[in-house]
């Protein structure tokens, strides 16, 4: 971007975008709290949070593709494993993949006012990685949701990369699909880490995509699990290059 374009759109990151994203996230906290309160948190844990990420990539005037939808078999949940780059690699998920589902999601959010209670309301797992004991619990609370189709997302990698690379995926991200006996998706987002990298303080416009990629069950014996899901991120990585080409 050049410099006189890059001051046209920090003028209207400042003044149109943020205050519109402020906006979108708060009445997308407030309908789905309401909405799992008092309704099925399948729909509204799912839809309010859908069209706000279509949202939130429409107001940078990003683009976004999907691919492999036909490898998701209707009624079934999911555990799906994405790469994780950029804040934007959410709004993809949400967005586009078109199923309903639970993230799987640092404690810390939890005390994010209206977002934190939002996503308790929706079901959302939050993990405490410095308490084990707690998080398995939160593990097996959210198993009861799992089921008619309801899925989870993970980013196994556990927090977005610096440099655009995919790091190594962490096995006890897994934990769920091992014991719900879930099929596992390996999902690869490109173009997010060009649009909004933990290094910059603000989005720029760009093209988005996410490939979807078919069902893979993991193996029952556990010697093999640290082989296969580097076969799972390989998949990943290799979905990320081939878009990138």
């Amino acid at each position: 971007m050049n410099p006189i374009l890059k001051i046209f759109w920090l003028i209207y990151i400042i003044f149109i975008g943020l205050p519109l994203a402020l906006l979108f996230t708060f009445l997308t906290a407030i309908s789905t709290l309401i909405g799992c309160t008092i309704g099925d948190h399948k729909k509204w844990g799912y839809y309010p949070g859908m069209i706000w990420s279509r949202l939130m990539c429409a107001i940078i005037f990003s683009t976004v593709e999907v691919e492999g939808k036909e490898n998701l078999e209707e009624g079934q949940s999911y555990v799906f494993a994405a790469n994780h780059t950029s804040l934007y690699d959410i709004f993809i998920i949400y967005g586009f993949i078109g199923r309903s589902f639970k993230w799987v999601m640092k404690e810390e959010i939890r005390k994010i006012p209206f977002v934190g209670a939002a996503c308790k309301a929706a079901g959302f797992i939050f993990i405490n990685r410095k308490a084990m004991k707690q998080a398995l619990h939160s593990v097996e609370e959210a198993k009861k949701t799992l089921t008619n189709g309801v899925s989870v997302v993970i980013f196994p990698e556990g927090t977005r990369t610096k440099t655009g690379e995919t790091g190594k995926f962490k096995r006890g991200a897994f934990k769920i699909a091992t014991e719900m006996n879930l099929p596992i998706v390996p999902v690869s987002i490109s173009g997010a880490f060009n649009v909004f990298p933990t290094t910059r303080k603000y989005p720029i416009p760009g093209k988005l995509k996410m490939v979807i990629h078919k069902p893979i069950m993991l193996h029952e014996d556990p010697e093999h699990r640290d082989e296969q899901i580097e076969g799972i991120r390989q998949i990943v990585v290799d979905g990320i290059e081939k878009s990138e080409e």
